[in-house]
């Protein structure tokens, strides 16, 4: 039970914290996190790429998915299928329709290919000098992730506001380490 507790002690804080960071500054990191993606490279591109619809006060993506199909990438966004199970990723490019989903997710509608992605942007509520993400505790990404590497190499790019670095994401056995983290200030390889 230790290790729940401090996950989710954890949480509790980085959602206060990310809560509180002004609009402006929210604006500004998802504008960077654009020029840190392109001056980093953490995969290469063009690729099948997963990103995500940011909900509540996440980072907002959509520039740099936008960037990414620029690049010639294809674009999926998650699908939670049920407690336990892994995440689908189906097709999607900016300005294709969205449906709600579970969590308050939004993803492509069910007529969507379903695509198996070379890289996953994933979000995140902290990541270590590590590569640790924590989560939102349902265990999707770390599922996926778990089942993605056991097939063919995947690349996992955490992407955060600069503050959701911290010194120690408590982990356990099943929790999967990103190969990346993108913020807009800075980018950390853990492989």
């Amino acid at each position: 039970m230790p290790l729940t507790d401090d996950k989710r002690a954890l949480r509790a804080t980085m959602l206060a914290w990310r809560k509180a960071q002004p609009e402006e500054d929210r604006r500004a990191a998802s504008a960077d996190l654009v020029a840190t993606f392109r001056r980093e490279r953490p995969f290469e591109t063009p690729a099948i790429v997963s990103g995500f619809w940011p909900m509540g006060e996440e980072i907002d993506i959509r520039p740099l998915l936008g960037a990414l199909a620029e690049a010639g990438c294809r674009l999926a966004l998650p699908v939670v299928r049920g407690r336990g199970r892994p995440l689908e990723f189906r097709a999607w490019q900016p300005g294709d329709p969205l449906e709600a989903g579970v969590f308050g997710t939004q993803h492509p509608p069910a007529d969507r290919e379903v695509l198996e992605p070379d890289a996953l942007i994933v979000p995140l509520l902290a990541c270590d000098r590590d590569g640790w993400r924590l989560g939102y505790g349902g265990g999707f990404y770390d599922r996926t992730l778990a089942g993605l590497r056991a097939r063919r190499a995947v690349k996992a790019v955490g992407v955060g506001f600069d503050g959701q670095l911290v010194a120690e994401v408590p982990r356990g056995p099943h929790d999967e380490r990103l190969d990346w983290l993108l913020t807009g200030k800075r980018a950390y390889a853990f492989v």
